[in-house]
Protein backbone atom coordinates (compact mmCIF):
# COMPACT_ATOMS: atom_id res chain seq x y z
CA UNK A 1 0.00 0.00 0.00
CA UNK A 2 1.31 3.44 -0.94
CA UNK A 3 0.49 6.43 1.28
CA UNK A 4 0.82 10.09 0.36
CA UNK A 5 -0.01 13.36 2.11
CA UNK A 6 -1.93 16.18 0.42
CA UNK A 7 -1.84 19.93 0.67
CA UNK A 8 -5.22 20.00 2.43
CA UNK A 9 -3.89 17.74 5.20
CA UNK A 10 -5.71 14.58 4.13
CA UNK A 11 -3.96 11.39 3.15
CA UNK A 12 -4.46 9.35 -0.01
CA UNK A 13 -3.81 5.62 -0.13
CA UNK A 14 -3.07 3.56 -3.20
CA UNK A 15 -3.46 -0.19 -3.37
CA UNK A 16 -2.82 -1.78 -6.75
CA UNK A 17 -3.17 1.61 -8.43
CA UNK A 18 -6.53 2.44 -6.84
CA UNK A 19 -6.30 6.02 -5.58
CA UNK A 20 -9.22 7.89 -4.15
CA UNK A 21 -10.84 5.20 -2.00
CA UNK A 22 -10.22 7.24 1.13
CA UNK A 23 -11.59 10.37 -0.58
CA UNK A 24 -14.78 8.53 -1.50
CA UNK A 25 -15.20 7.27 2.07
CA UNK A 26 -14.73 10.81 3.44
CA UNK A 27 -17.31 12.20 1.01
CA UNK A 28 -19.77 9.46 1.97
CA UNK A 29 -19.19 10.26 5.66
CA UNK A 30 -20.05 13.90 5.02
CA UNK A 31 -23.23 12.90 3.16
CA UNK A 32 -24.21 10.50 5.94
CA UNK A 33 -23.81 13.27 8.51
CA UNK A 34 -26.18 15.52 6.56
CA UNK A 35 -28.64 12.65 6.01
CA UNK A 36 -29.17 12.40 9.78
CA UNK A 37 -31.27 15.58 9.51
CA UNK A 38 -33.52 13.98 6.87
CA UNK A 39 -34.88 10.77 8.43
CA UNK A 40 -37.31 10.27 5.54
CA UNK A 41 -34.39 9.93 3.08
CA UNK A 42 -33.40 6.33 2.39
CA UNK A 43 -30.02 5.07 1.16
CA UNK A 44 -29.90 4.91 -2.65
CA UNK A 45 -27.08 4.88 -5.20
CA UNK A 46 -28.25 6.67 -8.32
CA UNK A 47 -25.94 8.35 -10.81
CA UNK A 48 -27.16 11.77 -11.88
CA UNK A 49 -25.99 14.91 -13.61
CA UNK A 50 -26.42 18.02 -11.46
CA UNK A 51 -26.48 21.42 -13.15
CA UNK A 52 -26.52 24.74 -11.33
CA UNK A 53 -29.29 26.93 -12.74
CA UNK A 54 -27.71 30.36 -13.12
CA UNK A 55 -28.58 33.47 -15.05
CA UNK A 56 -26.59 34.06 -18.21
CA UNK A 57 -24.72 31.47 -20.23
CA UNK A 58 -22.72 30.05 -17.30
CA UNK A 59 -23.45 26.30 -17.09
CA UNK A 60 -21.89 24.53 -14.12
CA UNK A 61 -22.54 20.80 -13.89
CA UNK A 62 -21.05 17.58 -12.55
CA UNK A 63 -21.81 13.89 -12.37
CA UNK A 64 -22.76 12.81 -8.83
CA UNK A 65 -24.13 9.82 -6.96
CA UNK A 66 -27.33 10.48 -5.08
CA UNK A 67 -26.59 8.73 -1.76
CA UNK A 68 -29.89 9.35 0.05
CA UNK A 69 -33.30 10.23 -1.34
CA UNK A 70 -37.01 10.53 -0.66
CA UNK A 71 -39.72 11.59 -3.10
CA UNK A 72 -39.26 15.20 -1.95
CA UNK A 73 -35.46 15.41 -1.48
CA UNK A 74 -32.02 14.04 -2.39
CA UNK A 75 -28.59 14.22 -0.76
CA UNK A 76 -25.23 13.95 -2.54
CA UNK A 77 -21.57 15.01 -2.37
CA UNK A 78 -20.68 17.88 -4.69
CA UNK A 79 -17.75 20.04 -5.73
CA UNK A 80 -19.99 22.66 -7.37
CA UNK A 81 -20.15 26.10 -5.70
CA UNK A 82 -23.66 25.50 -4.37
CA UNK A 83 -25.13 27.35 -1.42
CA UNK A 84 -28.46 27.53 0.40
CA UNK A 85 -31.41 28.44 -1.87
CA UNK A 86 -29.52 27.85 -5.15
CA UNK A 87 -31.55 26.22 -7.91
CA UNK A 88 -30.32 23.03 -9.59
CA UNK A 89 -31.46 20.60 -12.26
CA UNK A 90 -30.93 16.87 -11.77
CA UNK A 91 -30.97 14.39 -14.63
CA UNK A 92 -30.68 10.68 -14.00
CA UNK A 93 -27.80 9.22 -15.99
CA UNK A 94 -28.89 6.79 -18.68
CA UNK A 95 -32.49 7.96 -18.43
CA UNK A 96 -34.30 10.98 -19.78
CA UNK A 97 -35.79 11.88 -16.42
CA UNK A 98 -35.13 15.40 -15.09
CA UNK A 99 -36.12 17.29 -11.97
CA UNK A 100 -35.77 20.85 -10.69
CA UNK A 101 -34.71 21.38 -7.08
CA UNK A 102 -33.59 23.98 -4.56
CA UNK A 103 -30.64 23.60 -2.17
CA UNK A 104 -32.03 23.38 1.37
CA UNK A 105 -28.87 22.39 3.30
CA UNK A 106 -25.10 22.25 2.85
CA UNK A 107 -22.73 20.31 5.15
CA UNK A 108 -18.97 20.86 5.13
CA UNK A 109 -16.74 18.22 6.74
CA UNK A 110 -13.05 17.37 6.32
CA UNK A 111 -12.76 19.40 3.13
CA UNK A 112 -15.84 17.78 1.59
CA UNK A 113 -19.30 19.16 0.90
CA UNK A 114 -22.67 17.40 1.05
CA UNK A 115 -25.75 19.02 -0.46
CA UNK A 116 -29.43 18.39 0.27
CA UNK A 117 -32.00 19.52 -2.29
CA UNK A 118 -35.78 19.71 -2.24
CA UNK A 119 -37.58 18.93 -5.48
CA UNK A 120 -39.78 21.68 -6.88
CA UNK A 121 -42.62 22.08 -7.53
CA UNK A 122 -43.31 18.71 -5.88
CA UNK A 123 -42.21 15.09 -5.42
CA UNK A 124 -39.85 13.39 -7.85
CA UNK A 125 -40.70 9.70 -8.25
CA UNK A 126 -37.65 8.61 -10.25
CA UNK A 127 -35.28 8.99 -7.31
CA UNK A 128 -36.98 6.01 -5.66
CA UNK A 129 -36.97 3.77 -8.77
CA UNK A 130 -34.24 1.19 -9.44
Amino acid sequence: MKRSARLDGTEAFSTSGQVGVLEQQEAQGCVEQLARFFPQALPVRLRALVSAVRSGNSRLHESVTLEFAAPDCAIFASTLPLEFDDRVRLEREGKSRKAEATVIAVQYHAGRKAVAVKFTPGPCEWVMLP
